[in-house]
Parts: structure tokens; C-alpha cells; sequence
């Protein structure tokens, strides 16, 4: 018995690099070579360190710096790269250049990640996943953006920031806080879709490469005669969805909290590459104007007995990052970050997002992210404007950085302007906490699931709501039972079992 047969590809990465690499001369951060990394300078053997010692300034003065701002949300993930490839024509609805030849490849890098814990916290954590995919096309880097469930908890952005931090830790104990959940939740009825999602067994994916994708946002679709209709994206898992019981993701939080990063490294490594099929749906201007719901609504999904499932390509995962700081830790996706052919739509989320994702790169990666190697739209040439700032890298050399000029300063292209479309009404804040809160939410509970996954989410919910004060829960499952009576009286009757035994 060979145990080293037995080995993952992650637990031998070091191994791996020595067979693969030859030890290079150490060096200083501006190539000079050091003599040592084992002593400081110092004035005799016990005096003090001497500041000429620039190898250990400069050693040490990184170290304190390693560290950038982590994620406000999806602050843990793992990332990797391959390729899609188109399988089926749609240029009748789009001339996104990525989509214009069946058997066309396209370069991509995929990050995926829970949604409200730590850099450090566990992976298996019931929590949305996110989902999202930069394209590197040759019209410039194309960012899908979204997560594994096809809606969300809210559909104005404005709630985002205090819903994040009722997912996040109270500000006097820096503890989770049930309360603050689940008040939050109560308060706000268009969440309870998307906590139906959130506490089934979906809620806990068995990692990465067993989850749906979902652009979940609504998208314009505009095509070579300028001709729009609305999109939704859905990457499904070729290897099956897979989830985690209850008590074996909770088993793993605490014995491999890098369970799903680790998986994808491993399976990636061995040859085992996962794919997803790459499914829209369609939905026109007509349609959209008709539409008993809001179309651009993100707590709701369009019935695909309506709006059925059009097969367009796969994605493929076959090459692990080199180095998790620089490729996974820094890649910055954004849903602002379009193509010709590919526009946003109405949907207050996205449009909150467009300005939202962008910002908080500048922050955390300069305003220079994008040319960060693995931000750089390498399939295009970046000419433009744009000047100087932290970290320059492309710094169009002499060109002029002005316009207009008369130097051959980079031109306008007017055939990429966005599509026309008309926008009217008062300008107001329009209130939409009760546009249909309950109707899909009933829908999933009652059709979507069977008997079981129905009992295994009301004791889901049950057991976490159940640490909640008794008004706070009254208020909860009463959004419940406008979903569907027998659904909230279940969550009821669960929460009544664990105060009994608790008597």
C-alpha cells in the first residue's frame, strides 16, 4: 500500500514546484542579490539593528503591507481559468463578438465564493455562493456577475448595506446576531423568496463544482440591426447538483472550513476539469411591458414555461490559479464591465451594482485595477484618456491625453453606442416593498420541493429562527404563511418542539 499514491494535488503543491524549479539566487525587492535572511545588520552581536540594513527594511516593510482591504461581501473564494465555447447560434439576438461563431473559444477566469463571512471562514456555511465569470473577448473584458441562486433578498439597492450588515456581526459583541437576521427578514417581506432558497438544501452546495450559476440579473440583449430584447443567464452544472447535509457541512466547517476551494484545486489538478452548460432566456419589449410581474424585478425568476431555456455554449475549468493572492485575491469583476451587445436593463439592483462593484475596486486595488494582470482585457488594446494614478503600468507612452486633438489620439466609435430605448415618468422614490412578496415563494415551497426538501427546510429555518426573540419569530413566520399557510404553521409547530425541550 502506497500512501503516497493516496495524496491530493494540493497537499503536494510544494513538492510539485521543487521537481518542476530550480532554487534562483535571492534577491531584494530592486534585484540586488542578498547575502542573508537569517540575521539583521546590527552593532555588535547584541546591539541595536542599524538602519543602512536595507534587506530587513525591505523584507519587513512588505510583510506589514501584504494584507489589502478583504471584500465587504464575498470576501472567501476560490478561483480558476478556461474557456467557453459556443454550441449553439444566437446572433439573432446579440452581436456580442463572443457568441458570433459556433465553436468559438474564449479565454475566461471564474471566481466562486460564499457571500457573508470572513476571508477565513468555513466554506461549507449556509450562505448564497457567488458565481461570477470574466470573459476576456475581443471587444474588451466581459464580467457575468452573479450567484447560485437565480434571485436575491432585495430589489432596491438602497436596503444592500443594511442587509449585509444584519448578515454580519453586531457592533457591540462582533458576534452574529440572530435578531438582527431575522428583523431584518421579517421587516422586509420581498426577502422571503430568496431565504425559501437559502434555507432548502441548496443553501449548503457540496462545494463549487456541484451549484447552478446564474447571471440572475435581467440584461439587454441588442443585436446587428440594432434590434434589443431582455436576457437571462443560467449556467447549469454538468456534474449534478450536490448538497451538503446539515449536519456533515457543519462537521466540515470545523474540520475543513477550505473544503470547496480545496475540492476545485483537486479536481482541476487530476484532469477532472467541470463545465457548465450556458442556457438563456428570452424575453421581448412586448412581453416585457404585459408581464404580470416586473421583469426586472430580482427577487422574482421568469417561468420558464414562459420564457423557456435556449442552449448557447459550455464553460470549462481546466487550469488553477498560480499564485491565489494575485489571480484570485485581486481579480475584480464588475457588472458594469459590458460589450457591445451585452447592455444593462432597468433592474434597480443592477443598476446599483454598476456604479457599487467598480468603487469598491478602486478602493481595495487602486484606480489602476484594471490593469492588473489578471483584470487586463488582454484580447483587446486599451486606448483611451485616462492618466496616471497609483500603480501605472499602461501608460500609452506619448499619446495625447486629450480630446479632441489633432494627433492620432485614440477616435470615437459610434457604431458601439448603446441602444435606444424610451425612459419617462416623475423622478421619485418609488416604494416597492409589496410588490408580490409571496405568490414564487409559495410556488417553490409547494411545487418546487417534495415532501422532503420541504421538511428539511422548515427545520432549517426553524432551528435557526428559533434563537430569535418570540416577536421577531411571530413576525417571521407570519411572511411564511402568506407564502403558503401550511408553511408557516409547520415553522411554527418546529420552533414549539425546541422550546419544549428546552422546558
Amino acid at each position: 500500500f502506497n500512501m503516497a499514491q493516496q495524496r491530493a494535488p494540493a497537499d503536494d503543491q510544494l513538492p510539485n514546484y521543487a521537481r518542476k524549479s530550480q532554487s534562483t539566487p535571492l534577491t531584494a525587492s530592486n534585484g540586488t542579490p542578498i547575502d542573508s535572511i537569517t540575521s539583521t545588520a546590527t552593532a555588535g552581536p547584541r546591539g541595536p539593528i542599524v538602519l543602512h540594513d536595507f534587506n530587513y527594511i525591505d523584507h519587513i516593510a512588505a510583510f506589514d503591507r501584504e494584507r489589502i482591504p478583504e471584500r465587504v461581501v464575498h470576501a472567501k473564494g476560490a478561483g480558476a481559468f478556461g474557456y467557453f465555447e459556443v454550441t449553439h447560434d444566437i446572433t439573432k439576438y446579440t452581436k456580442a463578438k463572443i457568441f458570433n461563431k459556433i465553436g468559438k473559444r474564449t479565454p475566461l477566469a471564474v471566481r466562486f465564493s460564499t457571500v457573508g463571512g470572513e476571508s477565513g471562514s468555513a466554506d461549507t456555511a449556509r450562505d448564497p455562493r457567488g458565481f461570477a465569470v470574466k470573459f476576456y473577448t475581443e471587444d474588451g473584458n466581459w464580467d457575468l456577475v452573479g450567484n447560485n441562486t437565480p434571485i436575491f433578498f432585495l430589489r432596491d439597492p438602497i436596503l444592500f448595506p443594511s442587509f449585509i450588515h444584519t448578515q454580519k456581526r453586531n457592533p457591540q459583541t462582533h458576534l452574529k446576531d440572530p435578531n438582527m437576521f431575522w428583523d431584518f427578514i421579517g421587516l422586509r417581506p420581498e426577502t422571503t423568496h430568496q431565504v425559501s432558497f437559502l434555507f432548502s438544501d441548496r443553501g449548503t452546495p457540496d462545494g463549487y463544482r456541484h451549484m447552478h450559476g446564474f447571471g440572475s440579473h435581467t440584461f439587454k440583449f441588442v443585436n446587428e440591426k440594432n434590434e434589443a430584447t431582455y436576457v437571462k443567464f443560467h449556467f447549469k452544472c454538468d456534474q449534478g447538483i450536490k448538497n451538503l447535509p446539515v449536519e456533515r457541512a457543519d462537521e466540515l466547517a470545523g474540520s475543513d472550513p477550505d473544503y470547496a476551494t480545496r475540492d476545485l484545486f483537486n479536481s482541476i489538478a487530476a484532469g477532472n476539469f467541470p463545465s457548465w452548460t450556458l442556457k438563456i432566456q428570452i424575453m421581448t419589449f412586448d412581453q416585457a411591458e404585459k408581464h404580470r410581474w416586473n421583469p426586472f424585478d430580482l427577487t422574482k425568476t421568469w417561468p420558464q414555461k414562459e420564457f423557456p431555456l435556449i442552449p448557447v455554449g459550455k464553460m470549462v475549468l481546466n487550469r488553477n490559479p498560480e499564485n491565489y493572492f494575485a489571480q484570485v485575491e485581486q481579480i475584480a469583476f464588475s457588472p458594469s464591465h459590458l460589450v457591445p451587445g451585452v447592455e444593462p436593463s432597468p433592474d434597480k439592483m443592477l443598476q446599483g451594482r454598476l456604479f457599487s462593484y467598480p468603487d469598491t475596486h478602486r478602493h481595495r486595488l487602486g484606480v489602476n485595477y484594471q490593469q492588473i494582470p489578471v483584470n487586463c482585457p488582454y484580447a483587446t488594446r486599451v486606448a483611451n484618456y485616462q492618466r496616471d494614478g497609483a500603480a501605472l503600468i499602461n501608460h500609452q507612452g506619448g499619446a495625447p491625453n486629450y480630446f479632441p486633438n489633432s494627433f492620432n489620439g485614440p477616435h470615437e466609435n459610434p457604431n458601439t453606442k448603446y441602444h435606444v430605448y424610451p425612459a419617462g415618468g416623475d423622478v421619485q422614490r418609488y416604494n416597492s416593498a409589496d410588490d408580490d412578496n409571496f405568490t414564487q415563494a409559495g410556488t417553490f415551497y409547494r411545487k418546487v420541493l417534495n415532501h422532503a426538501e420541504r421538511e428539511r427546510l422548515v427545520k432549517n429555518i426553524a432551528g435557526h429562527l428559533k434563537n430569535a426573540q418570540e416577536s421577531i419569530q411571530k413576525m417571521v413566520i407570519e411572511n411564511f404563511s402568506k407564502a403558503d399557510p401550511e408553511y408557516g404553521r409547520r415553522i411554527a409547530e418546529e420552533i414549539a418542539k425546541f422550546t419544549r425541550s428546552h422546558l
